[in-house]
Order: C-alpha cells, then structure tokens, then sequence
C-alpha cells in the first residue's frame, strides 16, 4: 500500500442506506509498451479506493504492469444520433495529385523553360 502513495486511514468511509459507491471503470495494461485495455468496474468510494480495488479484482488474475481507473461519470461520448460523423467519404479525390489545380502551373512552367 505505501507504494501507492495512499494516506492510511483506520476510518471506514460511511455510506448512507440506499446509496452506493460510484463506479469506476478499469483498463490495465498486460506489458510495457503494449496499449490499456478495459477490463471491468468497480464500486469505490473513491479514486485511491478504486485502484485498490482495481488491483485486487483485475491484476491478480492476468499479468499486469499498470492499470488506470476512471470514474464512469467522467467519460464522455457522442450521442448516437451522431453515428454519420463517423461514416466514411468515398470520394477521396483529394488526395490525387489531379485534384489540385498547380498541375496546370507546373505544365505552364516547364513551357516556359523551354522556350528560354
């Protein structure tokens, strides 16, 4: 524990009935080098609780080196009514040379090499 830098504390925190934790989500990363994957969620009452909870759960069972918890509340996404800013164009002409208008200044250009 005082590898994560926690401050211990012997006081429970207090949870009132009918109220829970808020969830934190869990990506851990199975080797360096290699990207954050999501592997679950937790229930913690907070941040440093949660990554306590994250290391108990998710790096036990798998190899790991690091793990990241972010509270769910915190992420944010586009709505799905939005999905068409995600289609793709088909009409890709920008990216052929012929698209762009300097091909003309170029023929222009040698012409005018030539003649000099």
């Amino acid at each position: 524990m005082n590898r994560l830098g926690l401050t211990q504390s012997n006081e429970s925190p207090v949870v009132p009935e009918h109220e829970y934790w808020p969830t934190f989500e869990v990506f851990h990363q199975s080797k360096r080098g290699k990207r954050h994957e999501h592997v679950g969620t937790v229930h913690a009452s907070d941040s440093d609780m949660a990554l306590v909870f994250a290391k108990e759960q998710f790096g036990r069972r798998q190899s790991c080196v690091n793990i990241w918890v972010v509270r769910t509340s915190d992420i944010v996404s586009f709505a799905y009514e939005d999905e068409d800013m995600f289609s793709t164009n088909n009409e890709k002409l920008y990216r052929e040379a012929a698209g762009f208008l300097s091909r003309d200044r170029i023929e222009q250009y040698k012409k005018s090499k030539a003649g000099n």
